[in-house]
């Protein structure tokens, strides 16, 4: 049996401030998303992703992997997003075992809608609070984090030069479309 040692004053004090952070920042997105466009956080980043998804298009079990859901929550979700025709569900071409997902046009425009408040509420909440260089280790720093708990590179986020395409698209693009963030 392994001792493992307690947390240093400075561990104690980073790891309670990433719990709080990780805590709190849903809430506030989800409340920005739910006023502007009635999604949540979850429901607009599955959006996101397909539309950056080639043909705007994944297999639910891809889409699952890339929000990180399991596939029941996956499929819960898709179908309130079906019943508001943003999204719509169809057998795979290739494998008629498994069905696609595709978002819509009425879920593009609702991206649409959505990306100024998003992008808003990220910077005022998030990206504003950090100088340049802070921002620069705030992306080293979760590099590093997801590299241990995404090894397999399945979340959008931790593939960089998706993280990169979103950063440099501005703020007329579908923020979180390509890479998994801010969630």
């Amino acid at each position: 049996m392994t001792t493992t040692q307690p947390f240093s004053s400075a561990e104690a004090t980073a790891w309670a401030r990433l719990v709080a952070v990780s805590e709190l920042l849903p809430t506030v997105l989800d409340a920005q998303l739910l006023r502007d466009v009635e999604l949540t956080h979850f429901e607009y980043l599955v959006l996101s992703v397909l539309a950056a998804s080639p043909e705007q298009t994944s297999r639910m079990t891809r889409l699952a992997s890339q929000t990180n859901a399991t596939l029941p929550r996956l499929s819960h979700v898709a179908r309130r997003l079906e019943q508001k025709r943003l999204l719509e569900r169809f057998p795979c071409p290739q494998d008629k075992r498994a069905t696609n997902a595709r978002i819509t046009a009425d879920g593009l425009a609702v991206l649409e809608r959505a990306a100024p408040g998003h992008v808003a509420t990220v910077r005022t909440n998030v990206l504003d609070a950090l100088e340049p260089a802070e921002l620069e280790q705030l992306a080293a720093i979760t590099a590093s984090i997801l590299a241990r708990l995404d090894p397999e590179g399945r979340l959008s986020a931790t593939q960089c030069d998706a993280t990169t395409r979103v950063a440099s698209a501005g703020a007329d693009a579908v923020p979180d479309a390509a890479a998994a963030v801010p969630a």
